[in-house]
């Protein structure tokens, strides 16, 4: 499954993944999903907003235990972030059928479209959707970076966009969803631990900066007759990792866009898109906030209007004590419980649906990147971790 999986939307060049949603890349992930359900005689199903199902049993029957991920990619991002648990679930039901395992419940593998929010700006889109925690009309304004709007490309790869939106029946069908994901940092390298079991989301946003300057030549304007948002949106950058780190918090610009654009070009406007998550609410409120005011404060001394905009925000999410407490009963009580600051399909259902994560190690730390990586021993103990969990789940 890794072998074939793993050319799918890689970048030449970089190494990196370019999985976006409704691209053919994402096309060609898709059809992988499906074969696997296919050839292993699970029923496939597409839901309203493009999340794709397979399932062993019969979904109506309810209180299904569901498992997996994502297979988009962030720009030139990893091979495991997502893929991971969705190849995982696929292996853990094999090597559930290898146990000879008698099924009780419903158990279905889901691959949750457009979770890394690369194209159209916002995470966990087909998990928000069905949620009901973001609305048709708020999906359907959503734009990529060429202005193509969402049901547009929707209805460019092949699926109509006209019924997506809340899917409360569905998601009442189901009575545990468990995700299994490469951890993003090292805490489990640093306790020498394979699988661990996550206790909380941080609370995240992302936040979007216009500094609005002037445009004039490079070659001739005077520094003091200039109105570079360039140097408030540097000075906005340096802010954010001071404060992120007085507050041991974490704050990121990682993406930018300048207009004009010249290379000798004073731009007219430079817009910066924030990326700050902290272990408690009013901590980041502060920092946001702290950066705010660093950014309006520089912008005044450089003649640049600044304005911020909330373009996404998800609260913290603790994770249900008793689906927590059932998993690490199941692997023994050895795995270790942490907390992690990425935003998770897990954690936007964790309002409707009792979920839980497991985490496979990852050696470097290193995610978001093409050095993101995994050990397959590893990889073999969070497939092992995850049986035993769908076993007890499922199988009594």
């Amino acid at each position: 499954m890794w072998r074939d999986l793993a050319p799918l939307g890689r970048h030449a060049a970089t190494g990196g993944y370019r999985r976006h949603a409704w691209t053919p890349a994402d096309a060609d992930c898709r059809a992988w999903f499906a074969a696997q359900a296919e050839s292993r005689g699970l029923a496939y199903e597409l839901d309203r907003n493009g999340n794709q199902w397979a399932w062993l049993g019969d979904p109506a029957a309810g209180d299904a235990v569901v498992t997996g991920s994502h297979l988009d990619s962030v720009p030139d991002g990893g091979a495991f972030d997502g893929p991971l648990g969705v190849v995982s679930s696929f292996a853990a039901l094999d090597e559930l059928r290898r146990r000879g395992a008698e099924f009780g419940k419903p158990l279905a593998v889901v691959n949750f479209g457009d979770e890394e929010g690369a194209r159209f700006g916002l995470a966990c889109v087909g998990s928000r959707l069905s949620a009901g925690q973001l609305t048709a009309e708020q999906a359907r304004e959503l734009r990529d970076a060429d202005g193509v709007s969402l049901p547009e490309a929707m209805e460019r790869a092949g699926y109509d966009p006209g019924a997506i939106g809340p899917d409360p029946e569905r998601l009442g069908r189901i009575g545990a969803f468990v995700e299994l994901h490469v951890e993003q940092g090292r805490a489990l390298d640093l306790s020498g631990d394979a699988v661990g079991i996550a206790s909380a989301i941080w609370p995240h946003g992302r936040w979007r900066f216009d500094f609005r300057g002037e445009a004039n030549h490079a070659g001739t304007t005077r520094l003091e007759d200039r109105r570079d948002p360039m140097l408030t949106y540097a000075n906005t950058v340096l802010a954010a990792r001071k404060k992120a780190r007085l507050a041991g918090a974490l704050a990121t610009f990682g993406k930018v866009a300048v207009e004009p654009n010249g290379v000798n070009a004073i731009p007219s406007l430079v817009r910066g898109w924030l990326d700050s998550r902290a272990a408690d609410q009013e901590t980041l409120d502060r920092v946001v906030a702290e950066i705010e005011q660093a950014a309006a404060e520089r912008g005044a001394r450089d003649g640049v209007d600044v304005s911020v905009v909330r373009e996404s925000f998800t609260p913290v999410i603790e994770f249900g004590h008793a689906l927590r407490d059932e998993l690490s009963a199941l692997l023994g009580g050895k795995a270790p419980v942490l907390a992690t600051g990425a935003g998770h399909d897990a954690g936007i259902l964790s309002g409707t649906v009792p979920t839980a994560m497991l985490f496979v190690r990852n050696p470097t730390g290193v995610s978001h990147s093409p050095d993101e990586t995994a050990a397959e021993d590893d990889c073999l103990a969070g497939v092992a971790a995850l049986a035993d969990v769908l076993e007890g789940l499922a199988c009594r």
